[in-house]
């Protein structure tokens, strides 16, 4: 495998690449951008047409979304996946890509809570809703816990939900869900975890209460 390049938002979604990378003990540089026009620029736009990150430098050409990330880096490596034909392979793939939903009720939020600058356009309506979304993830990560991970050992959707996890909880907290309060807890005593979370990004506070309506 070629060096690696990750271009990388501290806070976003390309949080949970650079955490697999760590966990994965690969060789990679990470490029950070900031959170701003710059990502429409033509130089990112050569990297990811979507203007988002991650963006991710292998073998010659730029690849982009977390899930097909994720899943190319398993193979790759030929760990924290579930191959073809594995008892666990389904829910696995399933796992990995509910973070995504996860992360699309967190950016909303994130949308109304920091990127609408002016308080008559955020929308306290929009916020109630999708932090209640957030709380039905919850639910039913909570629900899928029997174990100490998602699966019957720590893999690539313990990665991608945790992270997504981790961002959604700025907007609706854990509260009664000891399963899930456990995992977290796992999750924070990972080293690569650790090595991943080194900077808020762009969220300026712990926690975001919904304005009275």
């Amino acid at each position: 495998m070629s060096k690696i390049i990750l271009h990388h938002v501290p806070g976003s979604r390309s949080q949970r690449v650079l955490w697999l990378l760590h966990e994965l003990e690969l060789d990679f540089d990470v490029r950070v951008w900031p959170f701003d026009k710059t990502l429409r620029s033509a130089e990112f736009l050569a990297l990811n047409p979507a203007g988002r990150v991650p963006a991710l430098e292998l073998d010659g050409r730029s690849i982009w979304e977390t899930g097909a990330l994720i899943e190319i880096l398993c193979e790759r490596t030929g760990r924290l996946g579930r191959p073809p034909g594995d008892a666990e392979r389904v829910d696995w793939l399933i796992w990995v890509h509910f973070a995504e939903t996860i992360s699309q009720h967190a950016a909303t939020c994130t949308q109304q809570h920091l990127m609408l600058r002016e308080a008559s356009m955020r929308s306290p309506v929009v916020m109630k809703l999708e932090s209640a979304r957030i709380g039905k993830c919850f639910d039913a990560i909570e629900a899928r816990l029997a174990g100490d991970w998602l699966l019957s050992s720590f893999s690539a959707a313990d990665v991608a939900v945790g992270q997504a996890a981790m961002m959604a909880r700025r907007f609706h907290r854990v509260g009664d869900r000891p399963r899930m309060a456990g995992w977290i807890d796992r999750i924070e005593a990972r080293d690569g975890w650790r090595r991943a979370s080194d900077a808020k990004g762009f969220y300026d506070r712990d926690f975001y209460e919904v304005p009275d309506v």
